[in-house]
């Protein structure tokens, strides 16, 4: 009674593993284990190579048209495997190379700009906002003074730059690209709107 007990005491409470399994049958659960993982690597490794030799062949077919038979790609192919430079035999003569120039650079085309489009475009920086003590363009109080010196004194101010106790307006704003007539046409602009 008591060897059954321990027997069934060992089926019920002991996990599989460490019940005793005759040998035979350990050798065949190794064996399938094995013959199902051999199965699947041998399949992955088949997929694996069917995805390479679709990859090469397409690769192979879409470059071989798109790219190798162009004129321009078969010169840069040919520019870029040139020796870079030649071996000369004393008594040899050769010819020296052709200097390349280049092209002349086309000049931009001058657009004026009026007062407004000035003023959006570099002043508004600065007398928008009444950065570094400059004058916001619609406050008269702020502008009377400046205007009391006279317009002449204004844009001289604005194309060639003022340094005062309330601040520093640089030459053109900044701007050194601006004609002088489009930096007076900004500063008569904001004397306009600030009266």
């Amino acid at each position: 009674m008591e060897t059954r007990l321990v027997a069934a005491v060992t089926c019920y409470i002991m996990p599989p593993t460490l019940r005793h399994v005759a040998p035979e049958q350990d050798l065949n659960r190794d064996q399938k284990f094995f013959d199902r993982y051999s199965l699947v690597l041998g399949v992955l490794a088949a997929i694996a190579l069917a995805l390479l030799v679709l990859t090469l062949k397409i690769a192979d077919l879409t470059q071989g048209v798109y790219i190798q038979d162009i004129e321009e790609y078969q010169a840069a192919v040919n520019k870029r495997i040139q020796p870079l430079s030649d071996v000369y035999l004393p008594g040899e003569q050769h010819t020296a190379p052709t200097p390349v120039t280049a092209a002349a650079a086309p000049e931009p085309v001058a657009t004026v700009m009026t007062g407004p489009q000035v003023y959006n475009s570099a002043c508004i920086a600065c007398h928008g906002t009444g950065v570094g003590g400059a004058p916001k363009v619609g406050d008269s109080a702020a502008w009377a003074a400046r205007i009391a010196q006279g317009i002449d004194v204004l844009h001289n101010h604005a194309i060639h730059g003022f340094t005062g106790s309330d601040g520093v307006m640089p030459p053109k704003g900044g701007r050194m690209d601006l004609s002088d007539a489009e930096a007076e046409d900004a500063v008569d602009y904001m004397v306009e709107q600030s009266k």
